[in-house]
């Protein structure tokens, strides 16, 4: 990943701790709702797919 080591990962986990370390639990839970979210807004788009009656003259194209 671009290159990057082990140490310099640690360091860079380090500053990003040290800049955002007081928002992260926040930004950490906002991140988490919003694949919550997405995962839903998937779940019933395919929900929403598989419970609409077929046309039966309409071809489907996979």
């Amino acid at each position: 990943m671009f290159g990057l080591g082990p140490m310099e990962l640690l360091i860079v986990a380090g500053i990003v701790l040290l800049l955002f370390g007081s928002r992260l639990p926040k930004v950490m839970r906002s991140l988490g709702e919003g694949i919550v979210e997405f995962k839903r807004g998937v779940q019933g788009g395919i929900e929403d797919e598989s419970s609409r009656p077929r046309d039966p003259g309409r071809v489907e194209s996979h």
